[in-house]
């Protein structure tokens, strides 16, 4: 097994966007967005944000809720967004943020929506319990052709890493409920709103880490899974699982940043690069004091020549939101 050594990529001071950032995506040559899902552990407002990898700038759309992913699209500024209970349609260039979808987990308090994964069908979104005690969070397919909102499951905890990809007629979805420590398999009908039965193909129970956000290699014969660790220790570690086998085929070690949320491949001055985001979320002073780096995103090298280019939905789309 290979092991990389990650740095810090930006020194997030303010300690609101590095409570509980979460989401980067690539958004354009050099830039990625991410969420700051909350200010501070008592905020119910997050933010919208954009690194240049160049600059190391990173500017700030504060938005009305807690958001639990912004996905970029082809009209510039324009991202979709799930915040608190809804999709929305987000324009940073003009501050006009409006829902786009029904709302989640309807009947059911203490859930707002968590992490997800775009494809030309629309969004698999999932959502947390945020007492992360009680399985009552969704997992749902938000269709773009008519809005629709199409609940998958409705006994998830804290709904996190997803990966998803053309399988025939349907689409293979792999996906992560945190506190299972598992990745599962479905066969996903977009068009029918279903899913199969669940397969377990990666079972992490072993660990006393919890896997977050996940993404795919190019070659889709591998994931990439950030570990949230709630306890001690001298880095946070992200990690390659080989589907096939199960073995872990590289681990990227962040020094002084335990609690890592979401890993991203991106392709930068001719090579692809390992981002990742980690959370000061839940630290005590002292605790905080230990992980001074808790909150950064963190970059390293890797040894793949190609990385996913994530769906952006197209004018066409967006005409048909209104």
């Amino acid at each position: 097994m290979q092991t990389i050594l990650a740095e810090p990529l930006l020194d997030t001071a303010d300690d609101d966007l590095g409570y509980l950032p979460e989401g980067p995506v690539s958004c354009g040559e050099g830039l990625v967005s991410w969420v700051a899902i909350q200010h501070g552990a008592d905020a119910v407002l997050g933010s919208l944000n954009e690194l240049n990898l160049a600059t190391g700038e990173n500017r700030c759309w504060p938005l009305p809720g807690r958001p639990g992913f912004a996905f970029p699209t082809e009209q510039p500024g324009l991202f979709l967004v799930g915040i608190e209970r809804r999709v929305h349609l987000f324009d940073r260039t003009t501050g006009e943020c409006r829902p786009v979808s029904d709302e989640v987990d309807e009947g059911v308090e203490g859930t707002i929506i968590n992490d997800a994964v775009p494809f030309p069908g629309g969004i698999v979104l999932g959502t947390k319990d945020l007492a992360f005690a009680e399985k009552k969070a969704g997992l749902y397919l938000w269709r773009i052709d008519d809005q629709s909102l199409v609940q998958l499951r409705d006994d998830q905890v804290c709904s996190n890493g997803k990966v998803i990809w053309p399988d025939g007629d349907h689409w293979r979805l792999l996906d992560i409920d945190t506190p299972t420590q598992t990745v599962v398999e479905y066969r996903l009908d977009a068009e029918q709103g279903r899913l199969s039965e669940e397969r377990v193909v990666l079972d992490l129970t072993e660990l006393d880490i919890f896997p977050d956000g996940m993404v795919a290699t190019a070659d889709r014969q591998s994931v990439i899974i950030a570990f949230y660790n709630p306890g001690d220790a001298p880095h946070g570690v992200v990690r390659q699982y080989g589907l096939e086998t199960g073995v872990v085929e590289c681990e990227w070690q962040l020094p002084g940043s335990p609690q890592v949320t979401c890993p991203l491949l991106v392709k930068w001055k001719g090579e692809v690069q390992l981002l990742a985001t980690t959370a000061a979320e839940n630290m005590s002073t002292e605790r905080r004091a230990r992980y001074p780096q808790a909150g950064s995103p963190f970059s390293a090298s890797t040894s793949f020549k190609e990385s996913t280019v994530p769906y952006w939905f197209t004018g066409d789309q967006l005409k048909g939101l209104g």
